[in-house]
């Protein structure tokens, strides 16, 4: 990825958004990375696919898979990694957030200093 995106996109997490996009049958499809509040430790990270891009929002592309992120959302991602795990405890999408200041042991929550 290029060293002045807000965001990257790991080699593992592209493949598997080809593949989702795939068996979508609709190339238009992104994955829409989202921070909410709530969770265990303050934020949780959400995922899901979707073929709109409103006004403001920025999108990176990975060999062909692109991410969306709202612009609130990318205050709390700026400079991190949308990665994909597949391991004994399950597969599923991650985030490496270097604005975490600490997270839940799932991974799927996070706390920052404000």
């Amino acid at each position: 990825m290029a060293g002045d995106s807000p965001i990257t996109i790991s080699e593992r997490a592209a493949r598997r958004i080809a593949h989702l996009i795939a068996q979508d049958d609709n190339a238009d499809v992104r994955l829409r990375v989202a921070v909410a509040g709530g969770g265990c430790s303050g934020f949780q990270y959400g995922f899901s696919l979707d073929e709109r891009v409103e006004d403001g929002e920025t999108v990176v592309e990975r060999d062909g898979a692109k991410v969306v992120v709202d612009a609130l959302s990318l205050m709390y991602l700026a400079g991190s990694e949308v990665d994909y795990v597949d391991d004994i405890a399950g597969s599923h999408f991650t985030i490496t957030n270097p604005n975490a200041t600490s997270s839940c042991s799932c991974g799927n929550s996070f706390a920052v200093a404000m």
